[in-house]
């Protein structure tokens, strides 16, 4: 990451804003179309068009940057560097239809928890654009010095211990023993008899959690009946019908009664596909432990969703999801970045069950305790879910939506800037 950064820095010393984009586009293309090839899995030759999507982010900063540097010059461009970078990446990921959070530079260091308590997921990218920035523009012996003493100081920072003493909220809350298991697309029948065996390996289990869409529909009276007969809890997801046929992708939380006693939709169903209407809203399930925020599959992924539930008092995050084992196992590795990324920024617990893996358990420090392999019908996780006090949101919370800011004027500043750069061209000539 620090040299893919320095790199873009290098390529915004280009000669004109087209070659600048160009370059972003190809290089856009090398690395999104690899890293995401399930997308022909899903969509098909469709794909092309959101890897130049993604390319397209990629495009615009170097072309803005290059732009800065030919008409603000090198200075500006150093102070720019970052702020457009944080802009971008947040706009791209959370601001517009295509949002798409995946492959941030801070994604990268989910095994890193403190660098992501400290900075947060963008904050990440804008500290490491600044010091490649910095970097780019020293010259000579004593610069090289300087270009030394900052690599180290950055090898070392990326270095730190996984374990972070003291940023982790330590419980002083009774904490539910938990336990999940794998299930995709599982027929009625299979439910129960799954989550009765769990219960027998693990009697003293309270809660538990099956994945999205373990319902094809709302909550099975036998399912219910089974959450009365043993006095537990159960979280999974289904479908919250409306008259019209249109349905919310819900999380149903059924109590010891065996009755509903909450739900939440999905916040952000996903593009392009049947996945619900957009949650109205987002509330805290009072749980007997605490109050735990619900949020399913990629809603984790945007910071949009999970800030609202952590400001709220969210001590936890469950998070059922729907990862499709066609989908292949790259695309569940990438997906399994995003839970230890939330919980080292927030300071809480996230248990993330998956249908067909990679189910987490993951402390408030970021560490992951348990987790379930790939493609494993069946696999169960268990352990406590040691409940935070509260958690916390990270600076680049609100320095992201100020870097957007600073972009947007920027890009209508160069453009206004370009328009009467070329009447004044033209004038000349003539």
């Amino acid at each position: 990451m620090v040299i893919f950064v320095f790199a873009l820095v290098r390529l915004s010393h280009t000669r004109s804003v087209r070659y600048a984009g160009r370059l972003g586009l190809v290089l856009g293309l090398a690395l999104y179309g690899p890293q995401l090839g399930f997308f022909w899995i899903i969509f098909g030759p469709a794909a092309i068009a959101l890897w130049l999507v993604l390319a397209f982010w990629l495009a615009a900063f170097l072309g803005t940057l290059q732009q800065c540097r030919a008409r603000l010059g090198n200075v500006a461009a150093i102070a720019l560097a970052p702020v457009l970078w944080m802009g971008f990446e947040f706009f791209r990921g959370e601001l517009y239809y295509l949002r798409f959070t995946w492959l941030n530079v801070g994604y990268a260091f989910s095994s890193q928890p403190l660098l992501l308590a400290l900075f947060g997921v963008y904050g990440v990218g804008f500290v490491l654009m600044s010091l490649a920035a910095v970097t780019d523009v020293m010259t000579g012996r004593k610069a090289l010095v300087m270009k030394s003493s900052g690599l180290v100081a950055l090898a070392l920072a990326v270095n730190l211990p996984a374990v972070h003493h003291g940023l982790g909220n330590p419980p002083s809350v009774p904490s539910p023993q938990i336990g999940a298991v794998q299930l995709e697309f599982p027929v009625e029948a299979q439910i129960v008899p799954a989550l009765e065996q769990l219960r027998r390996v693990h009697p003293g289990t309270d809660l538990f959690v099956l994945s999205e869409y373990t319902f094809d529909g709302p909550v099975p009276k036998r399912v219910g009946d089974w959450c009365r007969q043993h006095g537990k809890f159960l979280i999974a997801g289904g479908k919250d019908e409306r008259p019209d046929h249109a349905y919310y992708n819900t999380a149903f939380v059924i109590g010891t009664n065996g009755e509903v006693v909450f739900q939440q939709a999905k916040s952000v169903p996903i593009q392009f596909f049947k996945d619900g209407l957009p949650a109205l809203d987002q509330k805290l399930w009072h749980s007997p432990w605490g109050d735990l925020g619900l949020c399913i599959c990629y809603d984790l992924s945007y910071t949009r969703v999970t800030d609202t539930l952590i400001r709220a008092g969210a001590q936890a995050l469950i998070v059922p999801t729907m990862d499709v084992v066609d989908w292949g196992e790259h695309q569940h590795r990438l997906h399994a970045r995003v839970a230890p990324v939330r919980a080292a920024e927030y300071g809480v617990p996230i248990l993330r069950v998956a249908s067909s893996g990679i189910s987490q358990l993951v402390a408030a420090d970021g560490s992951v305790s348990a987790s379930t392999p790939f493609a494993k019908e069946g696999a169960t996780i268990t352990g406590q879910l040691l409940l935070a006090p509260k958690g916390r949101r990270p600076w680049d919370r609100i320095a992201a939506w100020t870097c957007v800011g600073v972009t947007a004027v920027m890009l209508g500043w160069l453009l206004v800037a370009g328009i009467f750069w070329r009447k004044g061209r033209g004038e000349t000539r003539s």
